[in-house]
């Protein structure tokens, strides 16, 4: 049995040591709920609150790009500040996140006010009893000081705000398993080393008017274990009840079928690995992405935050057993996922629909005389629709799972990053001979202009190779049996939405790094034709179905140079192997 804190010693121990004269108003609260307070501000507040009660500690879990603290409070009653003593106590872990992109602050302002009530003032005594709180209050703190009244277009409020990306111009919500921002390298080891038991990341939304004050999303539609789902549907069930006592409307993040219409039906979407709802739930934890409306006033959307992670406490403090043991059930599950077949990508079915009540707002779509397109306007007049609703998804593309990979030991930036993501494999010590699975491409596309600093491939075929190679001593295994084989088949599964192959890692085994001149290959090629004339027919069908490709000399006696023994056999062959039978 956990022992329970009186209500009396609860209060000594949080007013250990608190000067009676310090000033506990927020910036954002002294600013009549205006402004939201600078890096230098915030990281003092935070400090403060950590000085004044030992149930609170501060700690900074890394630094940016330009030297900047990354911020971090633990607020537990049992004073346990270590992954290891939280999760020996039973506690439930809440991950709060707020600030990842900075101009969306309203997590950091409801946050701090959250936790100076219930241990400062407190205000929710009976809070926090079986859940420890981790929040980050600025994550992209360089982007957080990149500071202006100009930085969020379609925002109100407020009065100035931080910017969406980090001093490398990178978004870290999108980067969450690609890895190349340092902050968040630092973010995967706290995440990782903590496995907390549900994750809040707080966002402020672009879009269209309604009345709700948030949208929100999770992965409630049937990509996670069905436990986890059944969980957070209760969950979510539950949290809409209590908001509506705290008079705050809260609705599923969506899209529209066609842009800012809302009467074109809605559509609910799921995540992949590179955001951060979607990294968590293939970590096997729960995850919310909070998305206040970003046209209600600065007031309203932090009051609205601030009351959905106070019920959020709530429900964590009555479920965290059953919270605890669904998620290492879940890591169970995931660990027996070797040889078998696991959906890397899902997509919103068009056919399957239903029909939700809207609390929007009435508008017109007018004709632009500037544009010469439809221009949406919207009224301050509320009304309710009833809508089609896309939330169906439907598995798209499968991989049968190996028991290992293999990754040769030249691809050091794939190695490194697997440790990022507490990912567990072996090193050869010394070189060895496998039988794998991998993969050749050809109609390789690449993405004409840079996207988070990477070049993307967007699209490719590709065939199965079946071969015995030898690997280098320090090549690393990759065992698919461990908690964490959903982020390793996101990893190196090339068909993966976010996989490495996607975002570039790979993109030099499209290079051809050896070249024939003409004179030589066209004596070459009517040699290879006379020793198997059918050469001949195979080239000029080439030819006549890919006439843009092959319209010059060196093109077409290149097709006869990729049909020599002296043509690359590495080229376009994935360097990473799937090994079946791991002896």
């Amino acid at each position: 049995m956990k022992k329970t804190v009186s209500l009396i010693g609860l209060i000594l121990i949080a007013f250990t040591s608190i000067s009676q004269n310090l000033d506990w108003i927020t910036h954002y609260e002294k600013s009549n709920f205006l402004e939201t307070p600078r890096y230098k501000q915030t990281i003092e507040y935070s400090k403060q609150l950590a000085k004044s009660s030992n149930i609170i500690k501060y700690e900074s879990f890394g630094s940016s790009v330009q030297g900047r603290d990354l911020p971090l409070l633990i607020v537990d009653k049992n004073q346990n500040f270590t992954p290891e003593s939280v999760k020996k106590s039973g506690n439930t872990i809440l991950f709060i996140e707020a600030c990842i992109h900075a101009g969306e602050s309203e997590g950091k302002d409801a946050g701090l006010m959250l936790i100076r009530d219930i241990i400062i003032k407190g205000k929710y005594s009976d809070l926090l009893e079986n859940t420890t709180i981790l929040f980050i209050p600025i994550f992209n703190v360089d982007g957080h000081e990149r500071f202006s009244a100009y930085n969020r277009i379609n925002q109100n409020g407020p009065t100035e705000m931080g910017w969406r990306t980090t001093a490398q111009n990178l978004n870290l919500n999108r980067d969450f398993i690609k890895a190349d921002a340092p902050e968040m390298r630092y973010w995967l080891k706290l995440f990782n080393s903590w496995l907390p038991d549900m994750f809040i990341d707080i966002h402020t939304t672009d879009g269209a008017d309604y009345e709700y004050s948030l949208t929100y999303g999770m992965h409630t539609m049937g990509d996670m274990n069905n436990s986890q789902t059944d969980w957070q549907n209760k969950y979510l069930s539950e949290i809409e009840e209590n908001l509506k006592k705290d008079h705050v409307l809260i609705f599923p993040y969506v899209s529209y079928r066609k842009w800012h219409d809302p009467r074109s039906g809605l559509i609910r979407r799921t995540a992949s690995p590179r955001y951060s709802t979607g990294y968590s739930a293939y970590q096997n934890r729960p995850a919310l992405l909070i998305e206040t409306h970003m046209l209600k006033d600065y007031k309203t959307r932090v009051d609205a935050t601030y009351h959905l992670l106070k019920r959020t406490i709530e429900i964590l403090d009555n479920d965290n057993n059953q919270l605890t043991n669904m998620n290492k059930s879940a890591d169970i599950e995931a660990s027996q996922l070797a040889n078998k077949e696991f959906v890397l990508s899902y997509y919103t079915s068009q056919k399957d629909s239903t029909t939700v009540k809207f609390k929007g707002v009435d508008y017109d779509i007018v004709h632009s005389d500037l544009t010469d397109d439809i221009w949406v306007q919207f009224s301050k007049n509320p009304k309710e629709y009833e809508l089609v609703l896309f939330d169906k998804l439907v598995q798209d593309v499968k991989v049968k799972l190996p028991k290992a990979y293999i990754i040769p030991v030249e691809w050091t930036e794939i190695i490194k990053r697997l440790k990022l993501h507490g990912i567990k494999y072996s090193i050869l010590t010394e070189s060895k001979e496998f039988e794998i699975t991998s993969y050749k491409f050809s109609n390789v596309s690449f993405a004409n202009t840079p996207f988070e600093g990477r070049q993307i491939v967007q699209d490719f075929t590709f065939q199965e190779l079946q071969v015995n190679k030898l690997f280098p001593k320090g090549s690393v295994i990759v065992p698919v049996n461990q908690r964490s084989a959903k982020i390793i088949a996101h990893l190196l599964e090339p068909q993966g939405p976010d996989s490495y192959l996607k975002w570039g890692f790979f993109n030099s085994i499209f290079e051809r790094k050896e070249y024939v001149e003409t004179y030589v290959m066209e004596k070459m090629a009517r040699e290879m034709i006379q020793e198997n004339p059918t050469l001949k027919d195979e080239y000029e069908q080439a030819i006549l179905k890919n006439p843009q490709y092959y319209n010059n000399q060196w093109t077409k006696l290149f097709w006869f140079y990729e049909r020599t023994p002296y043509w690359d056999q590495s080229k376009n062959v994935y360097p990473i192997g799937k090994i079946y039978n791991l002896k």
